[in-house]
């Protein structure tokens, strides 16, 4: 009665998994620039704190003796 165009349906479907695999790249890729940026930023407005907490480090690692 009614003729099933198999080739068509599964073409249909392939563009659809394409599509949505370019949404969803893309939303990786917004997400990750967003993160980047607000470690940058959050790295900048810490700069000089995390510098002398890495010195203070620096200079307690330099007092261990290596056996």
């Amino acid at each position: 009665m009614y003729s099933i165009d198999w080739q068509r349906i599964l073409t249909a479907v392939g563009h659809y998994a394409v599509a949505q695999q370019g949404q969803v790249l893309i939303e990786y890729a917004l997400v990750l620039a967003l993160v980047a940026l607000a470690t940058i930023g959050v790295l900048q407005a810490m700069g000089v704190h995390i510098d002398g907490i890495l010195d203070g480090v620096g200079n307690g690692m330099s007092s261990v003796s290596n056996p």
